[in-house]
């Protein structure tokens, strides 16, 4: 069974540094393709929001609360994801959510989540 798998986060002081890594495990020996991957993540009371994508050619987007200071990438041989967090700040501290999208074998759209991963960011 396909899984997205989360590593990384933790607590890290304002202006300090992270890296996630999410990794599809579960794919091998299948005709699985996954296209997009992305982040999200949600803070306590709000609403889950898009961090970055990231399409399968390299072509990546940001949000703006997080551009010039978060850089997603991927490896399509590994089928990991990465996003590298720098100059934190307070407003990141929430769960980070793993996402990818692709296409079965089969021709089947299929949508995973990873199960989050804690980042706070706190003095």
């Amino acid at each position: 069974q396909v899984q997205l798998v989360e590593s990384g986060g933790g607590l890290v002081q304002p202006g300090g540094s992270l890296s996630l890594s999410c990794a599809v495990s579960g794919s091998s020996g299948s005709s699985l393709s996954i296209n997009t991957m992305a982040w999200y993540r949600q803070a306590p009371g709000k609403q889950r929001e898009l961090v970055a994508n990231i399409l399968r050619g390299g072509t990546a987007t940001y949000a703006a609360s997080v551009t010039g200071r978060f850089a997603i990438s991927r490896d399509n041989d590994k089928n990991t994801m990465y996003l590298q967090l720098n100059n934190l700040k307070a407003e990141d501290t929430a769960v980070y959510y793993c996402y990818a999208n692709g296409v079965t074998g089969r021709g089947a759209g299929v949508v995973y989540w990873g199960r989050g991963t804690q980042v706070t960011v706190s003095s």
